[in-house]
């Protein structure tokens, strides 16, 4: 049970949730209508392309795939571990996350599909910037598991075991900022296209200053 979940990883999953939704919005909206930050529904594209597509949308959907799995590879060279701990160094990949998706806007609103893929590969490196914390399932780009994870919850206090206020408190806050992501990024979309992920882009840079401080302020205070 998380008895003592410190108040910076709700504050944090939420803004990464947050961020997730707009990209994904901004995704579905000028993607050609495909989602980004996560890849259930892209890889039924996928499976379904090899069918009803031309090699060029088989090989692009691929890409999709792979510049996902490419983003969590770097973050899972640079951390140690997908445990979520104060001590690693989380500022340089929420830099590079905001660099991806800035980089993204220059392609995209370029016609360019390379913009697609560096999107991705911003999903795929958040996802993995920490996937555990306390035993709880920690995914802040896709909402699936935290449904389900909550569905289990209920599950066993109708069965009479204890229920985590205190988790049920953090998936909750990855729902809620997933759901605002999309709903500012629809909105966003509509007058700036895809100079919106500068929002997502900024909101990952001020992430990082902020997560850079509040480890110097309790590093002087160990």
């Amino acid at each position: 049970m998380i008895s003592k979940l410190p108040r910076w990883v709700e504050y944090g999953s939420f803004l990464l949730a947050l961020v997730a939704g707009l990209v994904n919005s901004i995704g579905l909206l000028g993607f050609k209508h495909q989602s980004i930050s996560h890849l259930s529904g892209t890889a039924t594209l996928l499976g379904t392309s090899l069918v009803t597509s031309p090699v060029t949308d088989v090989l692009h959907l691929a890409l999709i795939l792979l510049s996902f799995l490419v983003g969590a590879a770097i973050s899972g060279a640079f951390l140690q571990s997908g445990a979520l701990k104060l001590g690693h160094n989380y500022s340089s990949l929420l830099l590079f996350e905001a660099t991806l998706l800035v980089s993204s806007v220059y392609f995209l609103s370029n016609d360019s599909v390379n913009g697609h893929y560096l999107a991705s590969a911003a999903c795929g490196l958040q996802n993995a910037l920490a996937t555990t914390y306390s035993g709880a399932v920690i995914r802040t780009t896709h909402v699936t598991g935290i449904f389900t994870d909550l569905g289990l919850m209920l599950g066993a206090k109708l069965r009479g075991e204890p229920f985590d206020k205190r988790k049920a408190l953090l998936f909750l806050l990855i729902i809620s900022g997933f759901i605002c992501g999309g709903t500012l990024g629809a909105y966003a979309f509509q007058f700036y296209k895809f100079n919106a992920l500068f929002i997502p882009a900024t909101i990952c840079l001020v992430l990082a200053v902020s997560y850079s401080v509040f480890k110097a302020i309790n590093s002087k205070k160990t």
